[in-house]
């Protein structure tokens, strides 16, 4: 990992039904376990909208610099936009995983950011973008089951 500093970014506008939504938010649901060594899994979950819309989410990993800064991981660990879903109300959780080479000295703290986005017609209607934390229930694939947190350290 090749430390860059994270660009200013701006918030993403979210609509009122999912910016107070139960069902918006990221989660580290793996970290650096037996099974999955030096990885960090990432998962999301968005609710759909009264109308049927294309649900797509975007994961990426951010590393704590020495400096207390969130900074973005440039290499690796960006999953690009996936398409999770076409709904109409309900909600779609997904994730993604990212494998890292041992840190040479010490360990890193990492955190996952979840982008979500809702497209009617090929146009995004509403954004959405979530930092991870711990509390959620429903972490399919997590390992050990049911973890969740909001950082990661790999050591």
């Amino acid at each position: 990992m090749l430390p860059h500093e994270q660009r200013a970014s701006r918030l993403l506008p979210a609509a009122a039904a999912a910016q107070g939504s139960k069902d918006l938010w990221a989660t580290v649901n793996v970290c650096d376990t037996a099974a999955s060594p030096n990885t960090l899994g990432v998962r999301g979950s968005m609710p759909g909208m009264k109308r049927k819309t294309t649900l797509r989410m975007r994961f990426r990993v951010q590393y704590l610099a020495p400096d207390g800064r969130w900074l973005i991981v440039r290499r690796n660990a960006d999953s690009g936009w996936q398409k999770v879903g076409v709904r109409r109300r309900g909600r779609v959780e997904s994730g993604w995983s990212f494998t890292f080479a041992p840190p040479k000295a010490g360990d890193v703290v990492l955190r996952g950011v979840a982008y979500f986005q809702w497209r009617r017609s090929g146009k995004v209607v509403q954004r959405a973008r979530k930092i991870t934390e711990g509390g959620h229930v429903s972490t399919l694939g997590a390992d050990p089951p049911g973890f969740s947190a909001g950082t990661c350290r790999i050591a």
